[in-house]
């Protein structure tokens, strides 16, 4: 071969090259520009709402009007634009004003502030609640306070309030300022779009990384006439005892002082809310508040005694209970709900310890998640609970199915009978200590992936 020739076949080589790394560098550029895509497809998923949990009920419930109660809602671009993102409730004149609280050493400056504001005195000017989601104002500083002093005050001014009537809770990204002047530009609109026909609006302007909003209602005969009862909540994360990351609203229209309300509350919040757990992780911001009206013509309830006080405390704890188990049924990245029920406790204390331990286990709520029936992760539990436990007495139902008994596997034990229980959406745990009569029942929810995907991303 000449010399030309092998310059004319070295030209062509170089041609195909040059289109071969063309080809590649294309492909490369398509794969790029392919995850990339990829990967904003999945940071908008975890930062929007996800798809509803699969144990939400089919549809947000018909809440009662209830007399005295006007709720608005608007997107004030708390954190993201174009969300609803504040509500304002406000009360008649003499409305009773109970609440409980998170015990978090960190709680937030609403929450401290609305501690304070509860009173067992009848105070015959009304009240308002306002709350925003987005952001927590927790860890805020001196910052904090002064947002909620600002936000107290300028509801006040708009509705003829003392600022001392007036609650606030936020909910959201801890550590970063309220920006409440956003709020306080939405007052004017909140204000102009009161209704009594608002309370759905209200339930769904409060979600963080909910996935539905959550309501409950009640109603039952008094002296007189009816009392109506409806209440909405948030929570999805962040749920532990004392209380759950959670914020609660109920109102109603009986006519009660709010020394007794507070009581009938404070005991009924024990076996609701502190009764429910998704992460163990207690929050710095829940708030439960609960607001009476008077407005209902039934006669007036004036002690926890009466017939029509214990139905009223009946159906409020019936309220409370629907609603916790709305939050855990909305678990971040939840597909099981599941019942704890600690019985032969020693003491009531135990019996909670031994609830709590198994319901917060991961590795119990990631065998549940993978429908594993593996009950000695039960045992774990209950031994690292730190309460009175004797193996030798010790008997584990899943459902109906006595899976072990006398600290040994139950002889009948069928894994795959209990391997097909687990694949239900409601689960029931049991444990039996055989050491007394105390009893626990808590609910919670399994852990999946989701859950992790939720939540490292959640300030982004």
């Amino acid at each position: 071969m000449g010399k030309k020739d092998w310059k004319s076949k070295a030209k062509g080589l170089k041609k195909k090259l040059s289109k071969l790394s063309a080809r590649v560098e294309k492909a490369a550029g398509d794969t790029a520009a392919a995850v990339a895509g990829a990967a904003g497809a999945a940071m908008v998923k975890v930062n929007t709402p996800s798809a509803v949990s699969p144990l939400a009920p089919a549809a947000f419930p018909e809440l009662p009007v209830i007399g005295g109660v006007e709720f608005a809602s608007a997107a004030a671009g708390v954190r993201y634009k174009g969300r609803t993102d504040v509500m304002l409730v406000r009360l008649a004149p003499g409305t009773s004003v109970a609440g409980a609280f998170t015990r978090s050493a960190t709680r937030s400056a609403c929450v401290l502030d609305a501690q304070a504001k509860l009173s067992t005195k009848v105070s015959a000017e009304g009240a308002a609640i306002l709350v925003n989601s987005g952001n927590a104002n927790a860890f805020t500083g001196a910052a904090g306070q002064a947002s909620v002093d600002a936000l107290t005050q300028a509801v006040g001014d708009k509705l003829g309030l003392p600022a001392a009537r007036v609650f606030t809770s936020s909910t959201g990204v801890i550590g970063e300022p309220l920006p409440h002047d956003r709020i306080t530009d939405a007052l004017d609109d909140l204000v102009a779009g009161l209704s009594p026909e608002g309370i759905a609006g209200a339930a769904r302007a409060i979600m963080t990384t909910d996935t539905f909003p959550k309501g409950a209602a009640a109603e039952i005969d008094g002296e007189g006439g009816p009392i109506r009862i409806a209440g909405i909540a948030k929570g999805s994360g962040m749920i532990a005892p004392d209380m759950a990351t959670m914020l609660v609203y109920i109102f109603t229209d009986a006519r009660i002082p709010p020394g007794v309300l507070q009581k009938m509350v404070s005991r009924q919040v024990d076996d609701t809310f502190n009764c429910i757990t998704v992460d163990s992780d207690t929050s710095t911001s829940d708030a439960l508040i609960v607001a009476a009206t008077g407005t209902s013509p039934a006669a007036e309830i004036k002690d926890l005694r009466g017939k029509t006080a214990r139905d009223f405390e009946a159906a409020l704890r019936g309220v409370m209970m629907d609603l916790a188990h709305q939050v855990v049924k909305d678990g971040e990245g939840a597909t099981k709900f599941v019942e704890i029920r600690v019985t032969g406790a020693a003491d009531a204390p135990d019996a909670h310890r031994v609830a709590m331990a198994i319901a917060n286990s991961p590795l119990v709520k990631t065998a549940i998640a993978g429908e594993d029936a593996n009950w000695g992760r039960i045992v774990m539990a209950v031994g690292k609970s730190g309460a009175k436990a004797d193996r030798d007495l010790l008997s584990i139902r899943f459902g109906d199915i006595l899976v072990a008994e006398k600290g040994w596997r139950n002889p009948e034990y069928s894994e795959d009978a209990t391997s097909a229980y687990m694949k239900n959406q409601e689960l029931l745990i049991t444990v039996d200590l055989g050491l007394g009569t105390a009893e626990r029942r808590v609910w919670t929810c399994d852990l999946t992936h989701r859950y992790i995907d939720i939540n490292a991303d959640y300030r982004s």
